[in-house]
C-alpha cells in the first residue's frame, strides 16, 4: 500500500543539526503539507512505498535546514558599497543616515528588500530577522519570495522618514504587529535601535510592552568599545548594565553584535537568558571589535549568526558568514578548536531558531518541523575532495554551491533558479536606484 505525500528529497549527505554533530549517508526526506513526515536511509525507499508528487535526487549534494540570518536591514542592499572603509559613528552619522532622509520610502524598502531576499535564498536562507523602516513592506516583499522574516520595527528619539519620534515608532510598530499578529510566517517585534539612539523610559516603555504582548525585542548592543565608554561617561555604567536595569534584557531580547564585553557583561547576558547575534563581517569591516563567541558558548549562553546590512558586509551570504565566524571565533580565542564546523551550523540554524523564539517549528530536519531546507552542491572541483561534509560547508566556497532552498516544502530555488523572484527584473531595479543615489 502508497502513502501519497508532495516531496521527497534523497541527498548524498544529510546533516540534520539535531542530534548535534550527527552526519546522514544516503538519507531521504519525505514532506507532506508543509512539514518533514519522515527522515530514513535511502534504501529503505522502496520498503517505505512513498508516492511523491515531486522526487528530487541529490546524488552530489548536501542537505541541511534553511539558513537563519538573525540580524540584518535588508533594504539597505541599495547602499552596498555606498560608504566603505569608515569607522561606526563616522559611517553612520556622515554617510548612511544622510543617504537614508533622502532615499528611503516605501519604493525604496520595497525594492532593497526584495533584492536582499533574492540574494538571501540563493545563498541558503530562509528565515531573516530585518530592522528597518517601513516594515509593512518588507513584510510585502518576505510573503511574496515565499520566505519567513522577523521585523523588528525600529524606535529612535529622532526623526526620519518614517516616524518622528519614540511615540510615533512605537505607535506604527504595533499598528504592523496587529496587521501581521496571526501570519504564520511572519512576526513583528520591537526594535530600539541602540543605547545611544534610544533614552531610558523609551527602553523601559518597550520592556513593559513587551512584557505585556510577550514580543521579541531586538536591540543593536556593545557595537564598540566608543559606546561602552560614553556609556560609563553619561550613565555611569556600562551599557548592559544600563539595559538590565532598564528591564531589556529578558530571554526574549536579541542582542546583536557584542563586542568589547566583559565577565561581568557575559554573566548579565547568562543570567538574562538573552540570545546574541553575531556578525563578524560587518564588525571586522567597520573595525567595530571582536566577539568573544567561544567564551559565551561555554558560558551556556545562546549565540546565533547575522550578516547584519549589505551597506556594511557587503553580502548577505550566510554560509559565508559562517566560514567568518567559525575562523574569527578560532583567532578570539586562541585556540583553533573553538567553534566547530557543527557549532558554526548550529549558530545558523536551530541556535538562530531559538533565538527568534521559531526552535520548535524550524532550524533542524526533524519530523513534525516546516520543512525548511538547504541543498548544498559538492560536484564541483573546489568542494573536492570531500573527506568531511561538515568541512566542505564551513570551510569552502559553499554559498555559492547552493542549489536548491525550500520553504515549507515549497522550492524557492530550483537548480540555481529562484522560482518566486525574477532575477532579471530586480537587477534592473538595483541598476535604477544606482543611478539614482550616486547623482
Amino acid at each position: 500500500m502508497t502513502t501519497s505525500i508532495d516531496t521527497l528529497i534523497s541527498a548524498r549527505w544529510v546533516i540534520p543539526v539535531i542530534p548535534e554533530d550527527k552526519i546522514l549517508e544516503n538519507h531521504t526526506v519525505a514532506i507532506h503539507n508543509s512539514k518533514i513526515v519522515d527522515l530514513f536511509p535511502t534504501s529503505e525507499l522502496s520498503k517505505k512505498a512513498y508516492n511523491a508528487t515531486t522526487h528530487h535526487q541529490l546524488g552530489d549534494h548536501i542537505l541541511i535546514p534553511g539558513l537563519i540570518n538573525c540580524h540584518g536591514h535588508a533594504a539597505m542592499s541599495l547602499l552596498r558599497g555606498y560608504a566603505d572603509d569608515l569607522a561606526l559613528m563616522d559611517w553612520l552619522q556622515n554617510h548612511i543616515w544622510p543617504a537614508e532622509a533622502k532615499w528611503v520610502s516605501e519604493e525604496f524598502v520595497f525594492d532593497g528588500s526584495s533584492i536582499a531576499i533574492a540574494e538571501m535564498i540563493k545563498t541558503g536562507t530562509t528565515t531573516y530577522s530585518d530592522m528597518y523602516f517601513f516594515p509593512d513592506q518588507s513584510a510585502r516583499a518576505a510573503l511574496q519570495a515565499g520566505v519567513r522574516a522577523q521585523l523588528s520595527f525600529p524606535i529612535f528619539e529622532f526623526p526620519s522618514n518614517w516616524g518622528n519620534n519614540a511615540q510615533e515608532y512605537i505607535h506604527k510598530g504595533l499598528q504592523v504587529r496587529d496587521a501581521f499578529k496571526n501570519h504564520d510566517m511572519i512576526n513583528v517585534v520591537f526594535g530600539p535601535h541602540a543605547p545611544y539612539t534610544v533614552s531610558n523610559q523609551t527602553f523601559e516603555k518597550v520592556a513593559m510592552l513587551a512584557e505585556e504582548t510577550d514580543t521579541n525585542i531586538q536591540v543593536h548592543l556593545h557595537e564598540t568599545q566608543f559606546e561602552v565608554d560614553s556609556s560609563v561617561q553619561e550613565h555611569g555604567m556600562r551599557p548592559i548594565e544600563r539595559l538590565n536595569k532598564l528591564g531589556i534584557l529578558t530571554p526574549r531580547t536579541q542582542c546583536v553584535h557584542m563586542t568589547a564585553l566583559n565577565d561581568n557583561d557575559i554573566q548579565i547576558i547568562k543570567d538574562s537568558g538573552s540570545h546574541v547575534v553575531h556578525c563578524p563581517e560587518s564588525n571586522m569591516k567597520l573595525a567595530s571589535g571582536f566577539c568573544p563567541v567561544d567564551k559565551m558558548m561555554k558560558a551556556g549562553i545562546n549565540v546565533a549568526l547575522g550578516t547584519d546590512s549589505a551597506a556594511s558586509n557587503d553580502d548577505l551570504d550566510l554560509l559565508g558568514e559562517l566560514k567568518s565566524a567559525a575562523l574569527l571565533g578560532k583567532v578570539v580565542a586562541g585556540d583553533p578548536t573553538a567553534l566547530s564546523g557543527h557549532s558554526a551550523l548550529r549558530m545558523a540554524t536551530i541556535n538562530g531558531a531559538r533565538a527568534l523564539g521559531l526552535d520548535k517549528k524550524i532550524g533542524s530536519i526533524e519530523i513534525g518541523k516546516h520543512a525548511d531546507l538547504c541543498a548544498v552542491s559538492i560536484a564541483e572541483l573546489d568542494a573536492r575532495p570531500l573527506y568531511s561534509p561538515v568541512s566542505s560547508l564551513i570551510y569552502t566556497n559553499s554559498g555559492a554551491r547552493v542549489k536548491y532552498v525550500w520553504v515549507n516544502g515549497k522550492v524557492l530555488l530550483n537548480n540555481g533558479a529562484l522560482t518566486t523572484l525574477h532575477e532579471s527584473e530586480l537587477r534592473e531595479k538595483a541598476t535604477q536606484w544606482e543611478k539614482k543615489i550616486k547623482v
